[in-house]
């Protein structure tokens, strides 16, 4: 499980609830972090903050899909914004979900 997502108060909440579901975590603060990294492109999920300082969301998941095509990319947003979700899901994210997530809903999207 990945996660890119630059306030580390919610990246560090969202990695203590996905490891009680029982995944392991890897926690990038940046697009471009996670891009630099040696992470391998075994078939994952990727929960992904779409509003990143330098590469935006959606332009990372179009990197991501040429650099892991299949990672399952999840966005999530503290702002629903119409043009930015259907932007997002026509370049290969497979949700757009708002945050706050419950662990519930957590659970629910990784074992979709």
């Amino acid at each position: 499980m990945l996660i890119v997502e630059d306030d580390a108060g919610v990246s560090r909440a969202l990695s203590r609830a996905i490891r009680s579901l029982g995944y392991r975590v890897c926690a990038f603060e940046s697009g471009e972090a996670l891009l630099a990294t040696k992470v391998p492109r075994l078939p994952a999920t990727l929960l992904l903050d779409l509003h990143l300082p330098g590469i935006s969301g959606a332009e990372l998941i179009a990197a991501l899909c040429i650099w892991a095509p299949e990672l399952r990319i999840i966005v999530m947003t503290g702002r629903d914004i119409a043009a930015a979700r259907e932007a997002c899901v026509a370049a290969g994210a497979a949700c757009y979900i708002r945050k706050p997530i419950s662990r519930a809903d957590l659970a629910a999207l990784l074992e979709a």
